[in-house]
C-alpha cells in the first residue's frame, strides 16, 4: 500500500540510486542501486507463483503517471505480463537487468474525481486500467435513525441534491455516517466535515 503525491519518483516506485551511510565508520555516505515499491512487490510475487499479490495506490492522479511507472507502464498490460502470450521485458536503467511484470500481481489505484487541480491520468493509462465508480454506499448505514433522523434518508437527499446542482462526483461519501450513535455525533459531523465541504463546494453561494 503506498500513496502518490507530487515529489514520488520512479526512483521511489522502480529503482534508484540511494545514498546508505558506511556502517563501520558512520562517517562515508556510499551509494547503491535501491528497489522501489514495485520492484519488490513483483519480486515477492515471482518467487510466489501460486499467489496473488496485490499494490494498491492511494491517490493514484496525484503523482505523474507516466514518469513514475516509466518504461513499465506497457508492461503491466494483461498480455505483456510474464508467461503470457505477448510477454515483453524492459531493460531498467540503473542496474541494467532486464525486468518482466508477473501475472499473479493486481494493480488498483484509487482516485477521488472531484479534485480537478492535480494530474489527470492520460489515455496512455487510461488503456491499461478498467475504471469502476465507487458511489457512497448508503445501504452500509442500515437505516440507522437517531432522533427521528434517518441517515440513509439524511445522505441520499443531500446527494441529490449535489448531483442536481454540481455533479455526481461531489456527493458526499457514507464514511462521515459510519460511526455516528447519537444526534451529538450528527451534529459534530455537520460542522466539522459536511457544512465545511459543502462551503467549498457552493463557495459564495449561500
Amino acid at each position: 500500500f503506498i500513496t502518490f503525491h507530487q515529489s514520488f519518483s520512479y526512483e521511489d516506485f522502480i529503482e534508484g540510486i540511494k545514498p546508505v551511510i558506511n556502517n563501520i565508520s558512520g562517517k562515508n555516505v556510499e551509494y547503491e542501486i535501491s528497489p522501489g515499491v514495485f520492484m519488490r512487490i513483483c519480486n515477492k510475487a515471482r518467487n510466489n507463483p501460486n499467489y496473488k499479490y496485490a499494490l494498491f495506490i492511494d491517490e493514484i492522479n496525484r503523482g505523474n503517471v507516466a514518469s513514475i511507472f516509466g518504461e513499465l507502464i506497457t508492461l503491466i498490460e494483461p498480455d505483456k505480463r510474464e508467461g503470457m502470450k505477448h510477454e515483453m521485458s524492459a531493460t531498467l536503467p540503473y542496474s541494467k537487468s532486464p525486468f518482466t511484470v508477473p501475472k499473479n500481481l493486481n494493480i488498483y489505484g484509487t482516485m477521488n474525481t472531484a479534485d480537478r487541480s492535480i494530474e489527470a491520468l492520460d489515455s496512455a493509462l487510461r488503456r491499461r486500467f478498467n475504471f469502476i465508480e465507487i458511489a457512497p454506499k448508503t445501504s452500509l448505514l442500515k437505516n440507522k435513525t437517531i432522533d427521528g433522523i434517518n441517515l440513509t434518508t439524511l445522505l441520499n437527499t443531500i446527494n441529490i441534491r449535489i448531483e442536481k446542482l454540481l455533479d455526481k462526483d461531489h456527493m458526499i461519501g457514507h464514511s462521515y455516517f459510519l460511526n455516528v450513535n447519537n444526534i451529538n455525533d450528527i451534529k459534530i459531523v455537520f460542522k466539522n466535515n459536511i457544512i465545511p465541504l459543502l462551503e467549498e463546494y457552493f463557495f459564495g453561494d449561500y
